[in-house]
């Protein structure tokens, strides 16, 4: 079995949740509940001052370095004052006991407690002692506007008074900018060679206009004995001779045909 397995029972797991300012407070709690057991406090760091603040001057109080190097060690009762640095050193902590193993977990350690289940497979029961819980947090002010406060009725006149006044009133008249006159000595309205430019025609105009189309005409045929045309008709549209192919040709396949004889009279009918 390795050093680092835990034999305890998972009911005998514990995690309480406590407030750093009221640790020593429940350590004391827990030590006298648990009185004639072999105890042991494991920390990560103040180890003076958890030592200083015990009731029990006989409780041992370890911290991880010596606790996790020495493999012979065994208590029954392991209180673990902090999570530790690393989830693999409080692991190899709770291996050490034999009967019952409690953590005392300050809020801020919640998230750290994550990686522990991860590497045990499962969540640790917790549970609150009465005295020591975490300290309730405020809630938030709500932003939802207030609600508007009640108007007297002379208010209200005077209010609806001022939006009719408002309403009845005559609109003002818009500034609007006077449109830009392109005077003759304007740069912009003269192009790079020196020239005016006609703003109501554009550069592009006319472009795309339908342009008449030109009669193809027979050039005559090339190298290849091919015949050459001004256009793009090629030879589908005529001979190789230029001549303009017959709107309805006689087909070049012809259906099969069938020789059908006279039938010859049988023997009876002689």
């Amino acid at each position: 079995m390795s050093s680092n397995s835990i034999t305890i029972k998972p009911n005998n797991h514990r995690v309480y949740q406590c407030p750093n300012e009221k640790k020593i407070e429940l350590l004391n709690k827990l030590i006298s509940e648990n009185m004639g057991a072999d105890i042991v406090i494991a920390c990560s760091k103040d180890f003076e001052s958890i030592k200083d603040g015990l009731q029990n001057k006989e409780i041992k109080v370890i911290e991880d370095k010596e606790l996790v190097s020495s493999k012979d060690l065994q208590y029954e009762v392991l209180l673990s004052y902090d999570l530790g640095i690393k989830a693999i050193v409080y692991m190899a902590r709770v291996a050490k006991a034999t009967a019952k193993a409690i953590l005392l977990l300050d809020a801020s350690e919640q998230k750290e407690l994550y990686h522990v289940e991860m590497l045990l497979g499962r969540a640790i029961k917790q549970e609150v002692i009465e005295g020591f819980e975490y300290p309730v947090v405020e809630k938030e002010k709500s932003t939802e506007r207030p609600a508007p406060k009640k108007m007297t009725q002379e208010q209200i006149k005077e209010l609806a008074k001022k939006r009719y006044d408002e309403k009845t009133q005559e609109p003002k008249e818009k500034d609007y900018k006077p449109k830009r006159n392109y005077d003759e000595k304007d740069k912009k309205s003269y192009d790079n060679s020196g020239k005016k430019k006609d703003f109501k025609k554009s550069d592009s105009a006319g472009k795309w206009d339908k342009k008449k189309k030109e009669d193809n005409k027979f050039l005559g045929y090339d190298d290849n004995g091919k015949a050459k045309f001004s256009g793009k008709s090629g030879d589908r549209n005529h001979r190789h001779d230029g001549t303009p192919k017959d709107k309805w040709d006689a087909p070049k396949k012809v259906g099969r045909k069938i020789n059908i004889q006279a039938r010859k009279p049988s023997k009876s009918e002689e």
